[in-house]
């Protein structure tokens, strides 16, 4: 059986489009529903704030350390988790169903298998108890700051690199929603002060919008689009002001 399908109100959905950053649930209290299974997500940290949160499909990504828990753990209504195939899970499964279930004794489903009465009674015993969040370097906004000195051909790199990724994964996107593609020469004409980290953040933030709007009807595109239309208006004014 495959990750919950069907998506209404309160839910959220962004499978197999390489995200890293799912910051944007910081600002998403509401939601219940969230599926992230198939990307690069190593972070549970932003899923704190989802205190309606009750199924949260997370398969198949990078989550390295299960002390990443401690940010479920005073979810109130989470009752469904799917963590299988990511690195935490480790070769020892059933000490990884003990140490989840001794965390997360709401569970009534973990990895698409029933929790029993049972399970959670041997979880106190064998499960290991998470009482801290993982240990990261040091990070301001969701970028790593620089440990020491680089030159400026690597800088000059390492933002190319984000380029093209994030270049790749809009358009992507945008060819599911039946859009272009975004021109490189469009893509690539963010003011040069601007930071790597902040283009970065911009286009994960472009990318989740652009799944959520996939999943709305006429009438919530409608909204978007009027939205938008006002946003829009209020810049080019601020423009002509300026000029």
């Amino acid at each position: 059986m495959g990750d919950k399908q069907g998506w209404g109100e309160g839910t959220g959905k962004a499978g197999g489009s390489h995200l890293t950053d799912i910051s944007i649930c910081r600002d998403l209290p509401n939601i219940e529903v969230i599926t992230f299974s198939v990307n690069s997500i190593s972070d549970l940290e932003p899923l704190r704030q989802c205190q309606n949160l009750s199924e949260l499909y997370l398969r198949k990504n990078n989550i390295a350390s299960l002390s990443e828990l401690f940010f479920l753990k005073n979810l109130p209504r989470l009752r469904v988790l799917w963590l299988s195939e990511n690195p935490c899970c480790g070769s020892d499964p059933h000490r990884y169903r003990m140490t989840v279930l001794r965390n997360l004794p709401s569970l009534q489903k973990l990895d698409n298998q029933a929790v029993t009465e049972e399970e959670l009674s041997q979880a106190l015993v064998d499960g290991e108890e998470i009482t801290a969040p993982p240990a990261r370097g040091s990070v301001e906004n969701g970028c790593r700051e620089s440990t020491g000195s680089s030159t400026a051909e690597s800088t000059t790199e390492t933002a190319s690199e984000l380029l093209n990724l994030s270049l790749e994964e809009t358009n992507k996107i945008r060819e599911e929603l039946g859009m272009k593609p975004v021109p490189r020469d469009k893509f690539s004409s963010f003011s040069p002060r601007e930071t790597d980290c902040n283009r970065k953040n911009r286009n994960n933030v472009l990318n989740a919008i652009l799944l959520l709007v996939k999943e709305l009807d006429a009438e919530g595109l409608e909204m978007v689009q009027q939205t938008v239309g006002r946003r829009l208006q209020a810049f080019r004014k601020k423009e002509l002001q300026e000029e």
